[in-house]
């Protein structure tokens, strides 16, 4: 690295501010060549920092020219201040005063996407985290909180639209065609939040009347031509804001909500206070282009960025190590309304499936740490799912400790005492405390241990005392930097199903009466013993129901337990997971078979009971469509001491392949029962319907046989919802169908002026588990379609083969892994926060076998060894080869 390795920056050192900031006034004067900003900061000395008297103003900046600098509107003398690349230093300062910086800027040249950049021509900020100081000089951290007035300048005909936070106060032209607009925000914010968007921009207008009467007008930008796709986000938007009132009392506070979707933008969308920018993937939408999933993905993320309103701009994190504060609280808060708004149980799945694949095994490899981190050397980096959905389990877990009251009361006192304050973790939790009086100081050590803890369960019945004893013991991996760890406490709850398949009513020793027919169980200790009493016989234990804590477990309950679970559990998430347990035992003894050159053969009895849940799948569709898919490859490597890709692979498509000819029938009837209706809805019933039928297609197509293909291609012709044309794509891009590549050139053709709809192309590719999969990919990087400067076309393309099509990446010759590690080296001088997302892979390295893990460090040592690396890949990169030894 030119600087050097890059310092990490610990919890432990934190300080507050020596100055604080109270108003900003910024003044842009946007440029095709040049943009300059001329900022005007009112600050005063920190009373919290009894040392700051002696202290210079030190404020952030990067790649800003420093045109002049004036305090309490006198130039300051050059020998007065010091310039760097990250600062800029002002000796002598008073105890309040005003601080007049004006810089210029070039943001047509920032292709990290981060502080001011253009996108298609239009003018943009993403500044979370640490993006403001390439903007202007100031006190970058979210622990200083300004009020925010801004006016910007610009060509009236090439920028018609000037928006920033908060209300629009005056507006006006100049006699040379510019014009201008100033916003004010009324309330203290992080510098994280700011935001500018100038551009030619089209928008679609609605109303939404808050509880307490106010109107509040709504707007949604897009491009032009792109304003048939936003009535789905505006109707996710509005119901929002109605559940925020209806289930937590929370109220808009402006009187404009803007929205505007940018096609370059390295996250999904950011909640800047009052104008939320988004990525188009998660704001475009319609039938013809969009699928299922991103219609519910649209509904989720606008719900979201609106919470962080309070959950993030109201109440904001005190600093960087806190980010959980806000993420994994908004992130449990929007998973709820999607629940509410869809189906309860297939939201539950979907989230424990991602938290599974991709959150497990970020704790199992070399990047994990605690939900709140103890250092980071790139901040970027931990904006992981262990911050947010292992930070929502956190919060998911308060809220069954504490009941929907209670956590209601919680979040009450909660904006009660830091309304417009940077708090911490630690805040939030005495807030859920002191409203419940729940004690819940060990259970802060979810905080600050990493790792997923394993629990292992051993059950016995005592036919003549009638008791039922579960006995729970519980450990906590070693993770790096963190060898030893104490018991967590972890909220198990659980059921007894009688031989009837009825919920048992659940006494435990001691009690009165019984209390209902789940329990909540409180496993504090290594190891926690429950006896249940008046247990009339040998029931089948329910284990964790609702996966009530992010935890594995293994418990001692044999396949015939768990085929009765799966038509009887109460609990639908667990009735699904009965399903994936099975499968996942079967699957893992016949990748072991695999390995020893057995031949490999599937249980009759596990093909009757995927049969069983087929033949009951009209009952509800949609949980039908969850329980008839395989255990993941991802998934059934998590449970393996060393992953065997192509082992796992092959086993699953055998069994896939089995269940299609077995029970061919049943696929081909259910099929053709969903497959007539063509009325489009994205209703929960109308998704579920349509995700039933396309599963009973991929069952067919792994047979490839002329009636699976015959039913494909008529699906994907006559189809006029994406949902059904891409599930086509997809199988058609992993067979051997003599019209594969035809379609392929032809999808091509008839949507390449569909920017989100070729990024579903370049996916099926990536993730096709062909031999050719990796060639392909290599050919499509020089596809006139594919720009690397656009993280949706690298998230897709190179993302889709790496994360996506693990048969293929991991490949025994190491070719995946030499891809991989040329992207990421092409990536890093343009936008190392996407070179680093690129890494996670590598991160896992230890878990694969021996001549794998060489080939993979040998590739991490290639990148560390490349001069002028970013902090932000150099950090995944250093990990990952520390923790492989």
């Amino acid at each position: 690295m030119d600087k050097g390795t890059p310092k990490a920056i610990r919890l432990q050192d934190y300080r507050p501010p020596a100055h604080l900031i109270d108003t900003v006034d910024l003044q842009f004067e946007l440029g095709e060549e040049v943009t300059t900003v001329r900022s005007t900061l009112g600050i005063r000395r920190n009373p919290d920092r009894p040392d700051a008297a002696g202290l210079p103003l030190t404020l952030d900046g990067q790649r800003l020219d420093l045109v002049s600098v004036a305090l309490d509107g006198t130039p300051v003398a050059p020998d007065r201040y010091t310039v760097t690349a990250d600062h800029l230093t002002v000796d002598q300062v008073p105890e309040c005063f005003s601080l007049e910086t004006v810089v210029r800027i070039k943001p047509q040249e920032n292709t990290a996407l981060e502080g001011l950049y253009k996108s298609s021509g239009n003018f943009c900020t993403q500044c979370e985290a640490e993006g403001f100081r390439k903007i202007t000089y100031f006190i970058d951290r979210p622990d200083v909180m300004a009020r925010y007035a801004t006016t910007i300048t610009a060509e009236k005909a090439r920028y018609p639209v000037l928006l920033s936070n908060g209300n629009l106060v005056a507006s006006g032209e100049h006699e040379d065609g510019r014009h201008w607009a100033r916003w004010e925000d009324p309330f203290p914010k992080p510098c994280y939040l700011f935001a500018l968007v100038a551009g030619n921009l089209r928008h679609a207008e609605d109303h939404f009347r808050t509880f307490s009467g106010r109107e509040v007008t709504l707007r949604i930008y897009v491009e032009p031509g792109n304003e048939d796709k936003v009535d789905h986000a505006m109707r996710s938007l509005k119901k929002s804001m109605r559940w925020d009132e209806e289930v937590y009392g929370l109220e808009y506070d402006l009187d404009i909500f803007n929205i505007v979707a940018v096609g370059d933008f390295n996250m999904g969308a950011m909640e800047n206070k009052s104008l939320n920018v988004f990525n188009t993937k998660y704001i475009l939408a319609k039938p013809e282009t969009a699928t299922d999933n991103d219609f519910l993905g649209i509904e989720s993320v606008v719900a979201h960025e609106y919470f962080h309103n309070w959950t993030g701009n109201r109440v904001t994190c005190r600093d960087w190590f806190q980010l959980s504060l806000k993420e994994g609280l908004t992130v449990f808060r929007d998973q709820e309304f999607s629940s509410d708004m869809n189906s309860r149980a297939v939201k539950r799945i979907a989230d424990v499936q991602g938290l599974r694949t991709v959150q497990f095994q970020e704790d199992a490899g070399a990047m994990a740490h605690p939900v709140r981190p103890d250092s980071y050397v790139e901040i970027n980096n931990f904006y992981t799912p262990t911050v947010y959905n292992k930070g929502a389990e956190v919060i998911r877990m308060i809220h069954t400790l504490l009941g929907p009251e209670g956590f209601r009361k919680g979040m009450d006192l909660y904006f009660q005492r830091h309304d417009g304050q940077a708090v911490t973790c630690d805040d939030f939790v005495a807030a859920m405390a002191d409203a419940s009086g729940v004690d819940l100081s060990q259970f802060q050590l979810w905080y600050r241990q990493a790792g997923t803890p394993d629990l292992s369960v051993a059950t016995a019945y005592d036919e003549a005392a009638r008791t039922y004893r579960l006995t729970i013991r519980q450990t906590v991996p070693p993770t790096p930097g963190q060898p030893d760890k104490q018991p967590m406490h972890i909220p198990v709850v659980v059921g007894l199903l009688g031989p009837d398949g009825a919920d048992l009513p659940l006494r435990l020793t001691g009690e009165a009466a019984p209390a209902g027919t789940s329990r909540l169980l409180h496993v504090r200790k290594a190891e926690e013993v429950f006896e249940f009493v008046d247990v009339p016989a040998r029931p089948v234990p329910s284990i964790l129901r609702g996966f009530s804590a992010p935890v594995k477990v293994k418990a001692d309950v044999s396949d015939a337990d768990l085929t009765f679970l799966m038509a009887n559990d109460s609990d639908a998430f667990n009735r699904w997971e009965a399903g994936q347990i099975l499968g996942g035992r079967i699957l893992l003894g016949l990748v072991a078979d695999q390995q020893a050159g057995r031949l490999l053969d599937l249980p009759q009895s596990y093909v009757d009971a995927v049969g069983a849940v087929l033949r009951d799948a009209d009952a509800d569709p949609a949980f039908a469509a969850q329980a008839l898919v395989l255990p993941t490859e991802a998934y059934l490597g998590t449970q393996m001491d060393v992953v065997d890709p192509e082992a796992i692979h092959t086993v699953r498509e055998f069994a896939r392949k089995t269940l299609a000819a077995r029970l061919r029938p049943d696929w081909l009837a259910t099929y053709r029962r969903h497959a007539g209706n063509q009325s489009f809805s994205v209703e929960a019933d109308a998704i579920g319907r349509r995700a039933l039928k396309n599963l009973c297609l991929a069952y067919l197509m792994a047979l490839e046989d002329e009636e699976a293909l015959s039913l494909c291609l008529g699906q994907y012709h006559g189809a006029t919802a994406m949902t059904d044309v891409i599930a086509s794509l997809q199988f058609l891009s992993n067979s051997n169908a003599p019209q594969r590549d035809e379609v392929l050139a032809g999808f091509y053709e008839r949507w390449k002026g569909e920017p989100l709809v070729v990024d579903k192309w370049f996916g099926v590719q990536a993730m096709s588990y062909r031999p050719d999969a990796l060639e392909r990919v290599t050919e499509l990087l020089k596809h006139p379609a594919f720009e690397i400067r656009n993280p949706n076309k690298v998230y897709a393309l190179i993302g889709g083969f790496a994360n996506g099509n693990p048969v293929r990446f991991h490949d025994a010759t190491g070719s995946g892994y030499r891809f991989l590690a040329d992207q990421v080296l092409r990536l890093d001088p343009m936008n190392p926060q996407v070179a680093a997302r690129m890494m996670g892979p590598f991160s896992r390295l230890r878990r694969y076998d021996a001549a794998r893990q060489a080939l993979m460090k040998a590739q991490l040592e290639r990148i560390v060894a490349t001069p002028g690396l970013s902090p932000d890949v150099f950090e995944v990169a250093s990990k990952s080869l520390e923790a492989a030894g």
